[in-house]
């Protein structure tokens, strides 16, 4: 049976704490969906074509990693996608207390999937896409905390 993980998040924008998590995910599952979730409760930066683009252009040369929108439940586009297992990434204890909760909830309305929590780098810690978001709107320099596609994107706007 392939293990197949969904990675689900807003991603506006992707940082490189994301890629981060990603890329250490790899080597355990067969392969990692990414997606970026339509959440009514947010009112996003970037459209979700423009943050599923990046993501693919991050990744093009990953054969295992792919990317999709959704919306709706998590653990309905899951089953949807054939994914058993949900990749999170945490940076602090209240990163996940917060996805505990989720994880819990995932695991009430589908036993059958597994979250796995990835803590990141600690260099990466302090990345946030909201701190992200302000930096920009701010017309401050985001690129430190980007991967280089979505700098020179942003930066062309």
């Amino acid at each position: 049976m392939e293990k197949i993980c969904l990675f689900p998040g807003t991603f506006d924008p992707i940082t490189l704490g994301h890629v981060d998590v990603i890329k250490r995910a790899l080597p355990l599952f067969d392969k990692i969906i990414i997606a970026v979730g339509i959440n009514a409760g947010k009112a996003p930066m970037y459209s979700p074509e423009q943050r599923l683009k990046w993501i693919q252009e991050i990744f093009k040369n990953e054969k295992t990693i792919s990317a999709a929108v959704y919306d709706g439940l998590t653990v309905d586009f899951c089953k949807k996608i054939g994914a058993k297992y949900i990749l999170r990434g945490i940076r602090y204890v209240s990163d996940f207390e917060y996805e505990k909760t989720i994880a819990d909830a995932n695991r009430t309305l589908d036993p059958s999937i597994e979250t796995f929590f990835l803590t990141c780098e600690p260099k990466y810690t302090s990345i946030a896409s909201t701190i992200v978001r302000d930096i920009i709107r701010n017309n401050g320099d985001a690129s430190l905390f980007l991967p280089e596609v979505v700098a020179h994107s942003i930066k062309k706007v």
